[in-house]
């Protein structure tokens, strides 16, 4: 059996097992290598519930305030609640200490630039050669500022959200949600800010105590507590986050999960129903997106997969909306990041405005079926049998701008080579199940065949 990695660094951030690679001194140098980064300026910091974090919180002050920034601390709170505050707050940065859906035992740093995104890949790398050289910037104790609380942060979050999408329009009875914030750090905010939108709101797994009743990416096969109360209380829809609160899972009224892709595609029709711009995606996400663009008349661009990827282009195009399809929504005029609440109210006000339920309004998309799988791939083959499949499909079906992407009479493949293994994911989508597993079929075994003749010669 391969080791399990236990210590990840990389351009989302740096991750590990608390208590094995995740130690005070690596959690402070890294914190002091983004006070180092940023320079002695204002950082927030924000966590969610695991039970480490309160750790992981002292250990980041200490690094950031020996390098002589001034921190605000947010304590339990979204990311997207951290996000929106480096901006609201005009701060150098942020840090949001969460594993998202990693199991409990994990925890993390993500680090947030001055406009609210994510640090790029040019960013990140410049922070992780500081941490490595180990040169950081450090002030004397007459220099050193106490960290300054901010308990107001998912209000004035929830505050900007209503400002700029409104309270549900009062007709009738309210729209009666269940949320599941998994014990997460969505469970501070969620309730009171669905009641302000003009909800009627029951709350599961809602208790900030990091002790996660469920895994914490809200997949449907981890939603079956959501789906029952949904059942249970007649409700309109069920919401469900990670636990950081930037991603979301729709349960319809039926109490069945609909597939985090339909959460952004809820999203997108509600925003470009009531205004015409440009969407952005990332290459893996659903063509249900693209449907509902080319529906509205409007335009659709495709980034490379990683969320900065997709905030940087909609940024550079300037997008109305766009996200990921694990249930990620980002709409610039609230927050540019990845954001569970700004998703939940434009698909709430979908929902009223259509006079529809979840079911109707999925129900007029295509629907279309996944299917993941990986081959084991050399990396020093991997040009080569980017470059030779490219040949095989010659022509405007292919798309090199991240990994390759082709189009398929019935749907579409991607092929990506891992970040940290030896392996080419191959990612497929088609109207079917039976058709997605057979166009992946097909390129797995042309990559095996590529790989196989290559080692022959």
């Amino acid at each position: 059996m391969k080791p399990v990695q236990t210590l990840k660094i990389s351009i989302s951030g740096v991750r590990g097992v608390v208590g094995d690679s995740l130690t005070p001194d690596l959690l402070v140098r890294f914190a002091q290598s983004f006070g180092t980064y940023v320079g002695r300026n204002t950082v927030v910091i924000g966590r969610d519930t695991r039970t480490s974090g309160e750790m992981v919180k002292h250990a980041v002050l200490s690094g950031l305030i020996s390098s002589g920034c001034k921190v605000v601390d947010l304590d339990i709170a979204p990311v997207p609640t951290v996000q929106f505050m480096v901006r609201y707050l005009r701060a150098a940065g942020g840090i949001a200490i969460t594993a998202s859906h990693n199991p409990v035992q994990w925890n993390a740093l993500k680090f947030i630039r001055g406009d609210g995104c994510f640090l790029n890949h040019y960013q990140a790398r410049e922070l992780i050669d500081i941490y490595h050289q180990g040169e950081y910037c450090t002030v004397g104790g007459r220099d050193m500022c106490e960290p300054k609380r901010n308990t107001r942060a998912t209000r004035l979050h929830g505050d900007a959200i209503l400002a700029k999408i409104g309270k549900l329009p009062a007709q009738g009875k309210k729209p009666v949600v269940v949320v599941d914030s998994v014990n997460g750090a969505g469970s501070v905010m969620a309730k009171p800010f669905l009641t302000r939108l003009g909800c009627k709101v029951i709350t599961i797994n809602s208790t900030p105590d990091g002790i996660f009743p469920r895994p914490p990416e809200p997949l449907p096969q981890n939603l079956t507590a959501l789906c029952d109360a949904v059942r249970r209380h007649d409700a309109d829809i069920g919401f469900a986050q990670d636990a950081d609160a930037d991603r979301l899972a729709v349960v319809s009224e039926k109490g069945l999960p609909i597939g985090e892709d339909f959460t952004l595609a809820l999203a997108v029709d509600y925003v470009l129903s009531q205004e015409k711009g440009a969407v952005v995606v990332n290459l893996s996400t659903s063509h249900v997106i693209d449907h509902i663009v080319k529906r509205h008349k409007c335009k659709l661009l495709k980034s490379k997969i990683g969320e900065i990827n997709v905030t940087e282009l909609m940024m550079q195009e300037n997008a109305i909306i766009g996200g990921e399809g694990n249930g990620g929504v980002i709409y610039p005029a609230v927050n540019m990041g990845r954001d569970s609440f700004t998703g939940m109210a434009l698909i709430l006000h979908h929902l009223v405005s259509s006079k529809k339920t979840v079911s109707q309004l999925v129900g007029a998309m295509p629907r279309y079926v996944m299917h993941k799988a990986a081959v084991p791939c050399p990396q020093d083959l991997v040009v080569e049998v980017m470059d030779t499949l490219a040949q095989d499909f010659s022509g405007s079906n292919v798309d090199r701008t991240d990994g390759l992407k082709i189009q398929t009479g019935k749907g579409w493949a991607l092929m990506r080579p891992s970040n940290t293994e030896p392996i080419l994911r191959v990612i497929t989508e088609a109207e079917t199940a039976d058709e997605a597993e057979k166009i992946n079929n097909g390129f797995r075994s042309r990559v095996e065949q590529i790989i196989n003749s290559a080692g022959a010669h």
